[in-house]
């Protein structure tokens, strides 16, 4: 497809699959070509207590296979959805956004880079060097790309290249620049995530030159700037970069069977998002208010934010292992569960108590006994029996709100799935 092509066929897509989409554009090129993304849900562009993933292709311009397959992916979904049950899945539980191309211009010119030969993958700030710190120096695809997750809080992504066929995770760079493994703190998490796609691929997995068709990405070659690692540390969004097609710029007669290959492995990789991992939200147990607070690992250096209105959170494990689970707040005591985590998914509801003492609280009411004026004495005296039964009351209206939120504390759909509330 050109550009033009392109376009036309997200708008298309738009128009006959209005009930689970919506079409919105998070910026435009160098040369004015409007980014376009397909959203897919059953409630496109509302806030939901659900996790958002996202898929973007056409990183580079001269490897095109992401940005067709990525439209396919929209249209099987469409086409399936009330008769599949990955598709509904996907549908019901997941906000899916997808950027076919990042690149249209560089798509265009037929080069890797962007109009401005920049190659966007290496156009992120990075964690070891001062490189692309200069916002004004930024291109315009990596600024649109930049602000869209400061909009939305995606939980997990991919992005698709072509030239080779392995499913890379992070991190993408060394402190010494030297090429070697160099694990971020969720590697098990990662490495589980890569090979949820190489197995469910037609031969990925069976790679004679990545053992199990996965590496990480210092391990192949180091690069620095790159869109994976920017996700994970500053967009709290797992994100893996997937190379999908040994041949950059394979005929257009060779896309059906690319899809096939292919489409399995971003059916699964989307859906595990909420099949696997826990998930839940965080509550104020004096008020049963929603609290956007985090959720941290024993062991695992790195923390999940749950989501500002629902308080929802999102956090991808490895399966088969115990977990040691806090959640904070400001003005809350954190709490802690002990896990095991199996195979399928799991929700992990907190209730935080505000830090507020007893002995502060009798102190204030001293401190109130003692003014005159007030007259908390001559109540004391007078209404012991009433205040008693006050107490009472405040006690069980509080152990009414507790039942409410364990029985009944989420409102929407959830996935049959182990449930703990803490």
């Amino acid at each position: 497809m050109t550009n033009s092509d392109l376009e036309k066929a997200v708008k298309e897509f738009g128009r006959r699959c209005s009930n689970i989409s919506r079409i919105y554009s998070i910026g435009k090129s160098v040369h004015g070509v409007p980014l376009w993304v397909i959203e897919i849900s059953d409630k496109p562009g509302e806030e939901e207590p659900e996790p958002a993933f996202k898929f973007i292709g056409n990183v580079h311009g001269d490897e095109p296979v992401g940005r067709e397959l990525l439209l396919r992916l929209a249209n099987w979904i469409c086409d399936n959805y009330m008769k599949d049950s990955l598709a509904r899945l996907i549908v019901e539980n997941i906000h899916l956004h997808i950027l076919p191309s990042m690149n249209p211009d560089g798509y265009f010119l037929r080069s890797r880079g962007n109009a401005n030969n920049i190659d966007l993958n290496r156009d992120f700030p990075d964690q070891f060097f001062p490189l692309n710190n200069d916002i004004n120096a930024r291109q315009p695809e990596t600024r649109a790309v930049m602000n869209w997750l400061r909009e939305i809080q995606f939980a997990a992504s991919a992005s698709l290249h072509g030239g080779a066929l392995v499913a890379n995770y992070p991190w993408d760079g060394t402190e010494d620049k030297r090429r070697n493994y160099y694990a971020c703190p969720d590697d098990d998490t990662f490495r589980f995530m890569a090979s949820i796609y190489s197995r469910s691929h037609h031969n990925m997995s069976l790679s004679k030159e990545f053992p199990g068709g996965i590496t990480n990405g210092a391990f192949w070659y180091p690069i620095y700037g790159g869109m994976q690692d920017w996700n994970y540390i500053h967009a709290g969004c797992f994100e893996l970069t997937l190379e999908i097609s040994e041949n950059k710029w394979p005929n257009a007669n060779e896309l059906p069977t690319l899809w096939e290959y292919n489409k399995m492995s971003l059916l699964n990789l989307a859906a595990s998002l909420v099949k696997t991992g826990i998930h839940g939200r965080i509550f104020s147990s004096d008020s049963g208010m929603p609290l956007p607070g985090s959720v941290s690992i024993k062991g695992i250096n790195y923390t999940v934010k749950a989501g500002r209105g629902f308080a929802d959170y999102h956090r991808l494990l490895a399966p088969g292992e115990r977990y040691e689970v806090m959640a904070t707040m400001p003005g809350y005591k954190p709490k802690t569960t002990r896990i095991s985590l199996e195979e399928a998914a799991m929700t992990l509801d907190f209730i935080l108590d505000p830090e507020v003492t007893t002995k502060g609280s009798l102190r204030s009411i001293n401190d109130c006994r003692c003014e005159s004026k007030c007259g908390l004495e001559v109540f004391w005296r007078m209404h012991s029996e009433v205040y008693f039964i006050l107490i009472v009351v405040s006690v069980f209206l509080c152990f009414l709100l507790k039942r409410k939120l364990k029985v009944n504390i989420l409102n929407h759909r959830q996935l049959p799935r182990r449930s703990v509330q803490v």
